[in-house]
């Protein structure tokens, strides 16, 4: 089973810097262990917003020594980029030109009470845990998600 971390960014990248940071993620990525085991993952960015790690535990599980590992990269990251992908007050969501857009959660909210935001909004569930929900389970109708308990 192969285990994900998705980090969101607090901006959109430009393509430049999402190619910046994946010349860092590979060695990251290469280099990551877990008690002297190689893992055996990757790692990616999608729509310029979102940082993807993955994992295969069949290959060598996580531990929290890898984990901790991970997210002094990731602040590293931050640092050198200027960017937040810890920041949990932000809400992705695809807009009704299925164009990507990112506000606050205070601005998310007042977009639901208007009616731009509905129950069929996409939005992106980054709380999943495994690479097979990417595809079915990671852009989901508002309805469908976390975000209609919150909000």
């Amino acid at each position: 089973m192969k285990k994900i971390w998705i980090y969101q960014a607090d901006r959109i990248l430009s393509p430049d810097e999402s190619a910046q940071i994946m010349e860092r993620v590979r060695p990251f990525i290469s280099s990551w262990t877990a008690h002297g085991s190689a893992l055996e993952g990757k790692g990616y960015i999608k729509h310029n917003l979102f940082l993807i790690l993955e994992v295969d535990e069949e290959q060598a599980g996580v531990t929290g020594c890898s984990i901790d590992k991970s997210v002094h990269f990731i602040k590293s990251l931050e640092q050198e980029f200027n960017v937040n992908f810890f920041d949990r007050l932000k809400i992705a969501y695809r807009d009704e030109a299925h164009a990507i857009q990112l506000v606050d959660r205070s601005v998310f909210e007042k977009l639901i009470k208007s009616g731009i935001v509905h129950s069929q909004t996409m939005v992106f569930n980054n709380i999943l845990m495994h690479a097979s929900e990417l595809e079915s389970n990671w852009e989901i109708p508002f309805q469908d998600s976390w975000h209609s308990k919150v909000f």
